[in-house]
């Protein structure tokens, strides 16, 4: 698809329309790819146990999220009893013992900020790409490079502190006045850049990753429109142009990743037990501690477990959009159309 046709696309569909393109895509992404890591999570629970207090990280398929183990709560969907050979294993006992309801246990709460942020990212790249286009003139094709990273920097900034309170919430079981208490003493103790804390290695694995991920996808789109000779993306195109990109920033990503994981786990449980975090435990500290602990390989544990699950979520997420704004698309030409028919 050229420059043009996608500004044409975006003057023709308006921003709420984009808005439930990109929030439908997050929930059929988040559908699909939960019970992927609701069966990790149970497989490492199986392996080592988790204690009160402990963090580990849940992935609904559009952003990470640190889960706090409850005041030994053992009826928690992550400490349900059972015994798994293995990742198929797991799926099959699941589903016959506790229901099929189950490979979405935990799901609902994420959403609540998980969806919104989905929204606030697409809706800002595309707004963004198509004004960098306009702008850039020759230029034109480095346009989603630069609007993919700062829409990220957009996104993650208005959520970071949303996570922060809820992991918060969740550890302790604040009420919201207690909570209100509990940001207000954060504040007067830290500053406000304090509600931001962790951002750093976020904003150091995501945007690096959108930026590449857009400019890839766009590139393979393109490329794909002209070896099919399709004036408009298909599904299967902007499918496997998802997944293709997807796999590649992932991929190039991994180490920052790995550093991410590691520290929002430390924070998480720093802020569980209501201990300040240490000023050894910077983003740099982590890395050199895993190089130190597991040598260089370190950084890239976990390639294909990430892989596996970020391919497929960018696969579904682009295209159920990209469908949801061919679909608006083709409405209101439509209605104009008739507009047009019925006269003034």
């Amino acid at each position: 698809m050229s420059d043009q046709g996608t500004v044409s696309l975006l003057n023709d569909i308006t921003p709420v329309q984009q808005m439930i393109a990109s929030s439908s895509g997050a929930l059929l992404t988040s559908l699909f790819v939960t019970p992927l890591d609701v069966v990790k999570i149970r497989l490492q629970a199986q392996k080592s146990p988790f204690w009160k207090g402990k963090c580990f990280v849940y992935c609904n398929g559009l952003m990470d999220h640190i889960c706090v183990c409850e005041n030994g709560n053992s009826k928690a969907w992550y400490k349900a009893p059972g015994r798994f050979t293995g990742t198929l294993d797991a799926f099959i006992k699941i589903i016959q013992k506790e229901g099929i309801k189950s490979l979405w246990s935990g799901l609902p709460p994420t959403l609540v900020m998980a969806v919104p942020a989905t929204v606030i990212y697409f809706t800002c790249y595309d707004q963004l790409c198509a004004i960098l286009k306009y702008r850039m003139g020759s230029n034109s094709n480095k346009a989603p490079l630069l609007a993919g990273a700062l829409a990220r920097v957009g996104s993650v900034t208005v959520i970071s502190p949303l996570e922060l309170i809820r992991t918060k919430m969740q550890s302790q079981k604040l009420s919201y006045r207690e909570l209100n208490a509990f940001i207000r003493t954060s504040v007067a103790a830290d500053g406000w850049l304090s509600l931001w804390r962790g951002l750093g290695p976020t904003l150091l694995r995501d945007v690096p990753f959108s930026a590449m991920y857009w400019y890839n996808y766009e590139l393979g789109k393109k490329w794909l429109c002209q070896r099919n000779d399709a004036r408009e993306p298909t599904f299967m195109i902007t499918f496997t142009s998802g997944a293709v990109s997807g796999s590649i920033a992932s991929i190039i990503t991994l180490p920052f990743d790995v550093v991410k994981t590691r520290r929002q786990i430390e924070l998480g449980e720093l802020e569980a037990l209501n201990l300040s975090p240490r000023a050894s435990s910077s983003t740099m500290h982590v890395m050199r501690r895993i190089v130190a602990e597991n040598g260089v390989r370190g950084l890239f544990a976990g390639f294909l477990p990430r892989l596996i699950k970020v391919a497929p979520a960018c696969a579904i997420m682009i295209s159920t959009y990209e469908f949801g704004k061919a679909f608006f698309h083709r409405r209101n030409r439509e209605r104009q159309m008739v507009a047009l028919q019925n006269g003034p």
